[in-house]
């Protein structure tokens, strides 16, 4: 059986998750890198990835590692490679050329992404009679070069768009979070789809979507059109085992979730937009919405798991009235959450701390270009006085 070699890239701080994930699936020697994990699969978990990883931001299919310390060498190895074989002659093409190192000594991205066009166009000329065309708009073939330290990984982007963009989530929200990151943020604070799920700042409602399609079972790229992924524009392309896989993944859909997810929030509109979203996942009957705040609904269960992305500074008025938001959100987990895992992606900059209680974990993340904390608080019965001395206690023993 051909072994297929990837490379799925993805935040740093969420790798340790995307790989917990690979092996799940099936991957084999699966090996770290700077925000990317490469790793070998059959042709049957290829799809399965494509389909079913969560985390990752973008697969890659290698095609050629090789030695390239100059402009000539990287010719010489692209012209060996049988392009004719990998992509059709009709299909718009993309070279995107990718420095790892910086300085006059290093070939640029065009540089890279010329020798490569070059060499390509003289194979397809030789074999074929003729050349395909650079297309900048709508490319059905993208072709990755990265050269770092004279090494050359040749690979196809098999996704096409971005992994995050799963198909279901309407513009309009002011702070939107990835839907990549959402599901990172479930796998690290453990969610297994076992127990309720909520989330009371909800916004376009991306982590309680999140929730409710891994409760289901639910694959996160289903939702894509016929064409959307280049592997679809290969030549090697298993339409039957492609299909098969997606009718496998339908029918291992749950009919219900094990427990009820939630999402709400203070704002109207904000609750409308992720009741829409949720529409568009196929998610939304199993889903209960509400509006109102926070600090005054009422816990939706007697325990679970509750995640939610805090508004930032720029949301608030004053440092003031933001060290007194985050003391409310103390007082309310303190007072309606005992028997529940309370997690909060906070800003780093943010006076978190006013929250009043110690986190069970810290756990570093980027949300977009914030860095932040998603704070694990496990809420115990009893006050604080009675919670942190049997904290010690425990410590002591």
């Amino acid at each position: 059986m051909t072994s297929i070699r990837l490379i799925a890239t993805c935040p740093e701080e969420t790798k340790e998750v995307l790989m917990a994930e690979i092996k799940e699936l099936g991957g084999t020697d699966i090996q770290s890198g700077f925000r990317a994990v490469e790793f070998s699969v059959d042709e049957r978990t290829f799809f399965e990835c494509h389909l079913k990883l969560r985390t990752a931001s973008r697969i890659l299919k290698v095609i050629k590692t090789f030695s390239a310390k100059t402009p000539e060498m990287l010719f010489s190895q692209a012209r060996r490679i049988q392009w004719d074989k990998l992509f059709d002659v009709t299909r718009g093409y993309l070279i995107e050329g990718i420095p790892g190192d910086r300085g006059p000594e290093f070939m640029t991205a065009n540089e890279i992404s010329k020798r490569i066009r070059e060499a390509l166009q003289e194979v397809f000329q030789k074999h074929i009679g003729k050349i395909p065309k650079v297309d900048l708009e709508d490319p059905k073939v993208v072709i990755v070069a990265f050269i770092r330290q004279g090494k050359c990984i040749i690979s196809f982007d098999t996704c096409g768009k971005a992994l995050h963009k799963r198909g279901y989530r309407l513009e309009g929200h002011p702070a939107p979070i990835k839907e990549t990151l959402a599901a990172s943020l479930l796998k690290m604070a453990e969610y297994d789809g076992m127990k309720a799920f909520h989330d009371p700042m909800c916004g376009s409602g991306t982590i309680a979507i999140e929730a409710a399609m891994m409760a289901l079972n639910q694959s996160p790229l289903i939702l894509r059109k016929k064409g959307d992924f280049l592997f679809e524009w290969l030549l090697e392309f298993n339409h039957k085992l492609w299909r098969e896989i997606q009718d496998e993944s339908r029918d291992n859909k749950l009919e219900d979730p094990y427990a009820k997810i939630f999402a709400s929030d203070i704002s109207e509109k904000f609750v409308d937009m992720a009741k829409k979203n949720a529409v568009r996942a196929r998610v939304e009957k199993h889903m209960e919405f509400s509006v109102g705040s926070f600090f005054e609904l009422p816990a939706p269960a007697d325990s679970g798991l509750m995640i939610t992305n805090l508004p930032y500074g720029d949301r608030l008025m004053k440092d003031e009235d933001l060290k007194a938001f985050f003391k409310q959100i103390g007082d309310t987990l303190k007072q309606k959450y005992a028997g529940w895992r309370c997690c909060l992606l906070a800003a780093v900059d943010s006076p978190y701390k006013f929250v009043g209680l110690k986190p069970t974990k810290k756990i570093p993340v980027l949300n977009g270009n914030i860095k932040c904390t998603l704070l694990i608080f496990d809420i115990y019965s009893g006050t604080k006085r009675t919670t942190t001395k049997a904290r010690k206690t425990d410590e002591e023993e």
